[in-house]
C-alpha cells in the first residue's frame, strides 16, 4: 500500500496558475494514482492538506497505518519546513519527493527543498508522471 501526500494549494490544480500546473485537477490527479497503484496489483491512499500539522500526522502514522511507502508533495512548505523534514526522518518507510513542476526553472527561493535530503528520490517537472513514476519505484523497493 502507498500514501500519496499533497500539501497547499494542491486542492486548487486545474484552477491555480494552469499555465504552471496544468488544466487537471486533483481529482484527476488521484484517479490516475490509485489506476497506477491497482496496474502494479497496490493501492493507492491519496490525502491532500492545507495543514502542516495534519500532513506531519499523516507521515508519523503511516506505518502503523500498513503503508509501504510515500509520495510526497509538500507544495510550498518545500522550501519552509524544517518539521516535515523532520518528520521525515523520523519514519523508516522511504519517501519519494515529487513536484509537478521544474522547481528548479522557477523563482529562486523554490530551488531549495529542505525535505530533499532526507527522501529517497525526487522527481520535479513531470507533471502527473512524477507521481506515476514515484508510485513504480516505491513498489519495487519492498
Amino acid at each position: 500500500m502507498i500514501l500519496v501526500l499533497n500539501g497547499p494549494n494542491l486542492n486548487l490544480l486545474g484552477k491555480r496558475e494552469p499555465n504552471v500546473y496544468g488544466s487537471n485537477t486533483l481529482a484527476d490527479l488521484e484517479q490516475r494514482c490509485k489506476e497506477w497503484g491497482e496496474e502494479i496489483l497496490t493501492t493507492v491512499d491519496c490525502r491532500q492538506s492545507n495543514h502542516e500539522g495534519v500532513l506531519l500526522d499523516w507521515l508519523h502514522t503511516a506505518e502503523q497505518e500498513g503503508f509501504e511507502g510515500i509520495v510526497f508533495n509538500p507544495g510550498g512548505f518545500t522550501h519552509t519546513s524544517v518539521a516535515l523534514r523532520d518528520a521525515i526522518s523520523a519514519i523508516s518507510l522511504p519517501v519519494i519527493e515529487v513536484h509537478l513542476s521544474n522547481i528548479f526553472a522557477r523563482e529562486e527561493f523554490r530551488h531549495h527543498s529542505y525535505i530533499s535530503a532526507v527522501c529517497e528520490g525526487v522527481i520535479s517537472g513531470l507533471g502527473f508522471e512524477g507521481y506515476h513514476a514515484a508510485i513504480r519505484v516505491l513498489k519495487t523497493m519492498k
